[in-house]
C-alpha cells in the first residue's frame, strides 16, 4: 500500500457533490468517465467508443461495451443520464449542478419549485447509446466530459445517496478497500478494481490517502519514509526540501492558483466602496517578493484569473495593472473609498491552517498594513472543511483565501464556476450579464483561437470589477519517500497516482 496525502472530504463521495481537493482526489480515483485527462493534461476516450458532432451543440455518444462497476453491475448510458440528471436536479442540491447548465432542459430542473425532474437534452437510445443536446454550441463540452460531475453511477446510489456516498461503488481504477476503508479525519484506502476496463490501470496494490492537520507533519512522515508521496512541500522546508530529498524532490509548473475571495456582505466592500478598496488591497501586495520569499520562487505572480499552463493563456490582458504592486496607487484608491466611507475595523484574511497557508497570508497582511497603515491580520481555521461550510453558508464575515485547481485544462474550467452568475460555487455572488455574455460567447466561438480571444474581454470584466483578487500561479513542489518509484505530478498538481509503484 501507497501512502499519499490528503484531507477529510468535505462531504460524502458522491462525484456531482464533490467541488474540492480532498473528496476529488478520491472521486477520481473511483470512478471512469467517457473520457480521461492524463499527466500531461491529454484528453483520452475511457468508457466512450465514440463522441460524435458536428456542430458542438449535438452529441451521439457511444459506449464500449462490458465495463461494470465494482459491485459487478453493466455501465450503460442510463448510468451516466440518471447521474446527470440527479446532479442537476435543484431539489437534490449538489455542489456541481451548474456543470450541466449547457444541456437543454437544465434550466426546468433547476426552477424552484422543478418544473421537470429529467433534463430534456439527454435521451437514452439503448444500453450503449445516449444523445446530449445543449442550448448553445459549447467549445469545450468534449473536454468536461472527462469532468467528476459526468461520472456514471449506478443504480444502487439512486436508492440512499448519502449512504453511498460514504461507501461509493464506482468504474473506476480503484475501489474501497474492504472493512473500514473511511476512517474519517484519520485516513481512507482505495485498493484496485479488479473490473476495471480503461486506460489507467494501477502499477500499485492501492492508496491510503492520510489526512494531515498540517503539511509540516506530512513533511516529517515523509522524511521517515512513513508517508510516500507529498504533492505540496510545506513553507518551511522550500529552503531545505532539495537538499532532504535530492532527486526525489520533484517541482513543476502545474494548473493550480490562490485568491483572495469577498463576499458582498463584508463591511466596506460592496459597491464602488468595494471596488476602490479591493483595487487598494491588490496594489498593496507586493506578490513577486512574498513569492520568492515564503515559496522561494515556487509562487509566482497572478496575472489574470486562470493559469500560465493552460492553452491560450495571455498574461497582459487589459486591466491586469491592478495586480501590479503599486503602493502610491494602493493608497490614492484608499483614499477614495475612505471619501465614500471612512474605514472601521480590520482586514481579516480567513484561511484554513491545515493546508500550510498562514506565512503566506500573514506576508500578505505584512504588506497591506505596510502600504495602507491600516490594521491587518490573519484570521485561521483548524481545517478546510470548517472553511469552507463558513465559505458556502456565506456567513465567512472576512475576506478569504481560495483559489482553484484545474479539472480539466481549459481557462474556460477556471471562469466558469467562480464567476457566472448561475454557477453554484460563485463563492464571492459575482454577478455581471457582461461577463456572462462574453463566456457564453467564448463557448460558442467557431475556434479555440476566437474562444481565447473572448476569455480574454471576459478577464478584463473581471480585472475591472475585481470580484476576488488573483494572487499567485503555482509551481508545484512536491517529494517522494525512498519506497516509491515512478511518482510525476501531474498537469494539475496532484500526483499520477495510477502509476505510482513501491521499489
Amino acid at each position: 500500500m501507497i501512502a499519499v496525502n490528503g484531507s477529510e472530504p468535505q462531504n460524502p463521495l458522491v462525484p456531482s457533490n464533490t467541488n474540492e481537493n480532498g473528496g476529488g482526489r478520491v472521486v477520481d480515483r473511483l470512478f471512469a468517465g467517457l473520457r480521461y485527462i492524463d499527466n500531461k493534461g491529454m484528453l483520452h476516450d475511457e468508457v466512450a467508443q465514440s463522441i460524435e458532432t458536428t456542430d458542438q451543440q449535438h452529441f451521439l455518444i457511444r459506449l464500449k461495451p462490458g465495463w461494470t462497476f465494482s459491485d459487478g453491475s453493466k455501465v450503460t448510458a442510463r448510468s451516466f443520464v440518471d447521474a446527470w440528471n440527479y446532479g442537476a436536479l435543484i431539489t437534490n442540491a449538489q455542489l456541481q449542478s451548474y456543470t450541466y447548465s449547457p444541456i437543454v432542459g437544465f434550466t426546468d430542473v433547476q426552477a424552484d419549485p422543478p418544473r421537470a425532474q429529467t433534463m430534456s437534452g439527454l435521451r437514452v437510445i439503448d444500453d450503449l447509446t445516449f444523445t446530449v443536446d445543449l442550448v448553445a454550441p459549447t467549445i469545450d463540452f468534449r473536454t468536461r466530459l472527462a469532468y467528476a460531475p459526468f461520472y456514471p453511477l449506478p443504480e444502487v446510489a439512486f436508492r440512499d445517496m448519502a449512504a453511498f456516498g460514504q461507501r461509493p461503488i464506482g468504474n473506476g481504477p480503484y475501489r474501497f478497500a474492504d472493512g473500514n476503508a473511511w476512517q474519517h479525519d484519520v485516513q481512507l484506502t482505495v485498493v484496485p478494481n479488479e473490473s476495471y476496463r480503461g486506460g489507467r490501470p494501477p502499477r500499485n496494490k492501492g492508496l491510503t490517502f492520510v489526512f494531515y492537520s498540517s503539511y509540516d507533519s506530512a513533511y516529517s512522515d515523509l522524511l521517515s519514509d512513513n508517508l510516500d508521496v507529498l504533492d505540496t512541500i510545506p513553507d518551511s522546508a522550500l529552503t531545505v526540501f532539495k537538499a532532504d530529498l535530492g532527486d526525489r524532490a520533484v517541482q513543476a509548473p502545474t494548473a493550480q492558483n490562490q485568491w483572495i475571495g469577498i463576499q458582498p456582505n463584508v463591511p466596506h466592500f460592496s459597491g464602488e466602496e468595494g471596488r476602490l478598496r479591493a483595487y487598494a488591497i491588490s496594489m498593496a501586495i507586493d506578490r513577486e517578493a512574498i513569492g520568492q520569499k515564503i515559496f522561494r520562487g515556487s509562487r509566482v505572480p497572478a496575472r489574470d484569473y486562470t493559469s500560465r499552463v493552460l492553452p491560450g493563456y495571455n498574461g497582459d490582458l487589459p486591466g491586469s495593472q491592478v495586480l501590479d504592486f503599486n503602493p502610491d496607487e494602493a493608497r490614492r484608491m484608499w483614499a477614495r473609498a475612505n471619501e465614500i466611507a471612512p474605514w472601521s475595523g480590520r482586514f481579516e484574511i480567513s484561511y484554513n491552517a491545515d493546508g500550510g497557508h498562514q506565512a503566506w497570508v500573514d506576508a500578505l497582511a505584512n504588506s497591506i498594513r505596510n502600504t495602507l497603515g491600516i490594521e491587518a491580520v490573519g484570521a485561521p481555521y483548524p481545517t478546510f472543511k470548517q472553511l469552507r461550510d463558513k465559505v458556502v453558508s456565506r456567513t465567512v464575515g472576512t475576506p478569504f483565501r481560495y483559489g482553484w485547481q484545474g479539472d480539466y485544462p481549459t481557462m474556460l474550467q477556471f471562469l466558469e464556476p467562480g464567476f457566472l452568475s448561475t454557477s453554484e460555487t460563485n463563492d464571492v455572488e459575482y454577478r455581471n450579464p457582461e461577463y456572462d455574455r462574453l463566456i457564453a460567447a467564448a463557448e460558442a466561438a467557431p475556434t479555440e483561437q476566437d474562444s481565447w480571444r473572448l476569455v480574454g474581454e471576459a478577464q478584463s470584466v473581471l480585472l475591472r470589477d475585481l470580484p476576488t483578487i488573483p494572487i499567485f500561479d503555482y509551481i508545484n513542489s512536491a517529494g517522494y519517500s525512498k519506497r516509491v518509484d515512478n511518482v510525476t505530478i501531474c498537469w494539475n498538481g496532484l500526483a499520477d497516482f495510477e502509476n505510482l509503484e513501491l521499489k
